[in-house]
């Protein structure tokens, strides 16, 4: 993917969801499969050292916002979650890493066949937090988009 549009997603959260700025979130890469966004422990981390629940539930979030938005293409939609479930399986010691993966070339075509035809449809996304070489986050999102 083009490192301008990485750049541009970024942008556009810091811009529309101030929170993003403040947990330091970065969109790290996307290779097409998997879209990895980022943050830093030292303003995420609870009274353990280790990551604040609520800063990974908002990473997860912000993750699959991410890949739901380069995927649209549509940049007067919106976007909003309709329903989570978060499984935090291992504590996050270091840097912040949610993977999000790109949906089924099946879901997707019938996401933005829903999306054209009547401005809003809705799509679940996976994301996983990985620290150590460990999945430690497990998150299902799904997520609206509305025109």
């Amino acid at each position: 993917m083009n490192d301008d549009l990485l750049r541009d997603t970024e942008r556009f959260l810091h811009e529309q969801i101030p929170l993003t700025q403040a947990m330091g979130v970065k969109i790290e890469s996307y290779d097409g499969t998997h879209l990895v966004v980022t943050a830093p422990l030292e303003p995420n981390h609870n009274h353990l050292g280790t990551a604040f629940g609520g800063s990974l539930s908002a990473l997860t979030t912000l993750a699959g916002y991410a890949m739901l938005w380069l995927q649209l293409g549509d940049r007067n939609a919106h976007i909003v979650i309709r329903e989570s479930n978060i499984r935090y399986k291992r504590p996050v010691g270091g840097i912040l890493r949610a993977v999000c993966m790109r949906p089924d070339d099946t879901a997707l075509a019938a996401f933005k066949s829903v999306f054209q035809s009547t401005g809003k449809a809705h799509l679940k996304l996976q994301v996983e937090v990985i620290h150590a070489e460990q999945i430690c986050v497990l998150f299902e999102g799904d997520f609206v988009a509305l025109r």
